[in-house]
This record gives C-alpha cells, structure tokens and sequence, in this order.
C-alpha cells in the first residue's frame, strides 16, 4: 500500500513515516498544503494522511482542492484540536475520517485498514449533474445562477438522485433510503415528491432532467449532454 503523509512538524512526520514503513507500506511525506496537492494530484495513493494544521493552505483546502479534481484517494485527518466544528468541515470538504492528537499508532494503523478495505470510491463534496448543483453541507441548490428553494424531504431526495447520477432508482429503493424505518404509508408519495421536484429544477427553466423509466423507477441525468448525444 502506498501512503502519503502531509505533516509539517518534521520530528511527527518521521515517527509516521518510520511506523508505516515497518507495516510493509510505501510513504510518501511532503510538509505543505501545495506540495500535497502536487503530490496526490500527479500519483495514486491507497490512503492520504492530512494534518489540519499546516503551513500555506491548510488540510481543509487540500482536500477541499483533491476532490474537485476528481482525486478520490481516502483522506484521514489529523487534527490538533477536538472542536466538533473542524471534525464537521473536515467530514464536509470531503475526508474520509479523523484522528485527534495525540493519537495511539495502533489506531491510526487500524483506521488506514480501514480505508484501504473501502478504496477510492468518489464521494463529491459539492455535488452536480449538468448545470443543476447540490452542496450538502450548506444546504443549497442552484441551477445555474438561479437559486432553488427545496423543502427538507425535497432537498434529500434530489441529493440521493444526484449522489446516483444516470441509476435507475425504484420507488421502494428511493424510499428506504430518504424516508425513515417507521414509514409505512403508500411509497406512491415518492411519485408526489418527483412531480414537486420537476417543479423546481426542471420545468422553470425548460428541463427534463429527471426522468420516470415506465414501470420501472426514476433517475436523473444531466439532459442537456444528452439531447447533445442523440
């Protein structure tokens, strides 16, 4: 496995670099936000290990930075300080989990087993299909330049169609996983929610992104890239 480590205190870097050498890994150590991004740009990394805390751009914006660029290697944050708000924005710009030093090494040897098992799978932190654009962590939705006001349940149903760009969705898939365990009322609702949704972010502005598939489900995709294609 191969291991980028980003850590700009040098005595820590080595203990780290060290560490994960002894555990048959290859690593990689850079000390600044730029050359981290450099780095994790221009070579696949198995697992990415980020302090928060670093000089020039800080561990946020490089991960912020790395998933723009459609780099999807596993991020774990290691952070000085325990405030729930930096473990939130890290989570949000895209990291995969976090340490809070001091840590154990067998920990953080335990998360990377972890994150190595789970792989570089692509988990956007803004989300976007065609113009139409979702970012979870401030809760918005634009198409275009034109915000679109969404009720809480709208707004998760259309995160789960987007994080599922061009799938057919079944009602009973959508509502297992946007309605809670207790709902047992008719799934029929979801084609109520889907009629509400095209209201918003389809048919204002001459759209047909979101799509019913005949006796089958719903999906939606970006319609412009394909009437492009036919």
């Amino acid at each position: 496995m191969r291991v980028l480590v980003v850590e700009d205190a040098a005595k820590v870097a080595g203990l780290l670099k060290r560490g994960l050498e002894e555990e048959q890994m290859a690593v990689d150590v850079v000390e600044s936000g730029e050359d981290a991004v450099w780095m994790a740009t221009e070579n696949d990394y198995d697992a990415i290990v980020l302090d928060v805390r670093l000089g020039g751009i800080d561990g946020f914006e490089v991960c912020r930075r790395l998933r723009i660029a459609g780099r999807w290697s596993p991020v774990l944050m290691l952070t000085a300080r325990d405030a729930v708000e930096d473990r939130v924005r890290g989570l949000d710009v895209g990291a995969d989990d976090y340490l809070t030093k001091p840590f154990a090494f067998s920990e953080l040897l335990a998360r990377l087993r972890a994150l190595f098992r789970r792989g570089a799978m692509p988990r956007p932190a803004i989300l976007s299909v065609g113009d139409l654009v979702l970012d979870p962590a401030a809760r918005t939705v634009h198409r275009g330049d034109d915000a679109i006001s969404l009720t809480a349940k709208e707004f998760m149903l259309l995160e789960y169609f987007m994080r599922h760009e061009g799938e057919v969705l079944s009602r009973a898939r959508l509502v297992e996983h946007v309605w809670d365990f207790a709902f047992d009322g008719d799934p029929h609702v979801v084609t109520v929610y889907v009629g509400c949704l095209r209201d918003k972010i389809d048919r204002p502005f001459g759209r047909v992104s979101l799509e019913t598939i005949r006796a089958t489900g719903y999906r939606i995709r970006d319609d412009e890239a394909a009437s492009a294609s036919d």
